[in-house]
């Protein structure tokens, strides 16, 4: 069997070449923290994120179409039906994607809370006085912020994203982004989850703006346990946030290597990965594709 020729091995996952129109993008069960990957995996990690990715763009393609063609290994080229990538393989379109992590915030946390605390602002926006960690905003918030080849991305303006895509492109991609925010934060509301925030990768399918890569999962999206939020307090996380407790709390400075993750950590990720897919999509991830 002829191997797929390897594109791009990210953190967590690997883009294979199919054709000249087709990519397959594989989620591993690797997963970082701090911009480092930890040696051991998380249990059912990457296919969590390949089932919730096509669980959105369906949902979604009201707002946006997505690159995604198919997540049935039947309609994999052959070196592609690989049981070890079944429920974790992902048949997409290429597209020529912008050079823009596209961030929409609908509360203030993370790395927006912490400059909202040394300057007012958000993404060098003022925001009203007095608000509180965790607190939503008035209105979800286009935040974007360049793609780092190297390092970490940068926090950037919409009038800096302007300068970097155009106008038009700009104003598409804040126009799909928020509505594809709003449209999601209702349906997960609904089932007792919080999307803080989350981080779209857009691209160009056919001269079409198109949604890519993952969409809408815990990698990529804060999701908080509505019964657990008060503004105020650093809410819950249904995502690696075990990993960073656990490892910071043995002091580690953040740097490679990683300390060792404990078993307990493992299962306490993955099941936080696993209630996030089963609490917003209704879905048992038991049915989802390699289960048997």
């Amino acid at each position: 069997m002829n191997e797929l020729e390897l594109l791009h091995s990210g953190k967590v996952r690997e883009m294979y070449v199919v054709d000249e129109r087709h990519l397959l993008m594989v989620a591993s069960d690797r997963i970082s923290a701090f911009d480092v990957v930890f040696n051991e995996p998380i249990p059912d990690k990457g296919r969590v994120l390949s089932a919730m990715t096509v669980w959105w763009a369906d949902y979604l393609k009201s707002i946006a179409p997505t690159h995604l063609v198919s997540s049935n290994p039947v309609d994999f080229p052959e070196a592609a039906k690989r049981p070890d990538w079944a429920g974790r393989a992902l048949l997409v379109r290429r597209a020529e994607m912008l050079p823009l992590e596209c961030i929409v915030r609908g509360y203030i946390t993370g790395s927006a809370w912490k400059e909202y605390q040394s300057s007012g602002t958000m993404h060098g926006t003022p925001l009203p006085e007095g608000l509180a960690e965790a607190q939503q905003l008035p209105e979800p918030v286009f935040t974007p912020s360049t793609k780092a080849t190297e390092g970490h991305d940068i926090n950037i303006s919409y009038d800096e994203a302007i300068e970097i895509v155009g106008v038009e492109l700009a104003e598409k991609a804040r126009s799909i982004s928020i509505n594809a925010y709003r449209l999601a934060s209702e349906h997960a509301a609904k089932n007792g989850v919080i999307i803080a925030d989350t981080k779209f990768e857009l691209g160009v399918v056919d001269g079409e703006l198109v949604i890519a890569d993952e969409l809408l999962t815990p990698d990529s999206s804060r999701f908080w346990p509505a019964e657990n939020w008060t503004p105020g307090v650093t809410p819950v996380s249904l995502d690696k946030q075990p990993v960073r407790d656990a490892t910071e709390a043995t002091g580690w400075d953040k740097s490679p290597p990683p300390p060792p993750l404990a078993e307990e950590t493992i299962r306490a990720t993955r099941d936080r990965y696993v209630e996030a897919y089963e609490r917003i999509t209704g879905e048992s991830f038991d049915n989802w594709i390699g289960n048997s």
